[in-house]
């Protein structure tokens, strides 16, 4: 693991463009962090807002071609939601884990528990009010992508995090969390390291790249700040090929199920 610095850097990267299917995120991260006037070093790590991997990779749905199924149907009466973006929601999960007060929480394909699988409305530009945007495919393949397109481009290897936010079963208000890893393990695993009285620890794993995530929330925001990459240098975390799927918790160890 990288030691930590006493000074941790993050730097909103201001010079993103609105995104749109097809773009190269690589090309358009590079030309920021020129005109932020910031060279990648090894350590660096780069969050990225799921929003503009998503636009990029052209995951947006059009809803006057959806045809609601009749789960959807029934689903959208009982929670008020409009069928079209309930039918995205149930072909991006794997199932459905609670329904009430207007609320659906899915698993996604990926694995992931969120509100209405990721689907989403906001920040789409107004003359698409008629699309909603889904999840990357393979967001952790997303990352590996940029990672390696800015090794290619800067000769330097960073970490790369996908970003999202996702609310937390007991506790109030979205966090960003690490749903895309590549050049780090995403666990920091201190089980037999000692702490400063001498106790062995026997349980302590750190979600690192959920903390930085969160991080990097704080600048990319989650409404109208258009910042959606930062970068982030002075971060500890434990070097490796992790992916973000490694910290999902099986279902015969979750306790909530």
């Amino acid at each position: 693991m990288t030691a930590p610095s006493t000074q941790l850097t993050l730097t909103a990267l201001r010079d993103i463009p609105e995104v749109a299917p097809g773009d190269d995120l690589v090309a358009l991260i590079c030309a920021a962090l020129e005109g932020a006037n910031l060279t990648l070093e090894e350590g660096d790590v780069i969050a990225v807002t799921q929003k503009i991997v998503s636009k990029a990779e052209g995951c947006l749905v059009d809803l006057t071609t959806v045809e609601p199924s009749e789960q959807a149907l029934a689903l959208a009466a009982e929670l008020d939601k409009d069928p079209r973006h309930i039918e995205v929601i149930l072909r991006e999960s794997r199932g459905i884990i609670r329904r009430q007060r207007g609320v659906l929480i899915t698993e996604t394909h990926h694995g992931w528990i969120c509100a209405n699988a990721g689907v989403d409305r906001s920040n789409i530009a107004a003359e698409e009010a008629e699309v909603v945007l889904t999840l990357p495919r393979d967001p952790d393949a997303s990352a590996q992508h940029i990672r390696e397109g800015l090794r290619a481009a800067t000769g330097v290897d960073v970490a790369v995090l996908i970003t999202d936010s996702h609310g937390r079963a007991w506790r109030l208000g979205t966090v960003n969390l690490a749903i895309g890893v590549a050049g780090m393990l995403p666990i920091a695993d201190f089980r037999g390291h000692r702490d400063r009285f001498g106790y062995s620890l026997r349980i302590t794993t750190v979600a690192r790249a959920d903390e930085l995530a969160a991080a990097a929330g704080l600048l990319s925001g989650q409404a109208a700040e258009g910042l959606p990459v930062v970068h982030i240098r002075g971060a500890g975390y434990p070097r490796g090929e992790g992916r973000a799927v490694d910290m999902q918790r099986s279902v015969e160890r979750d306790l909530f199920r």
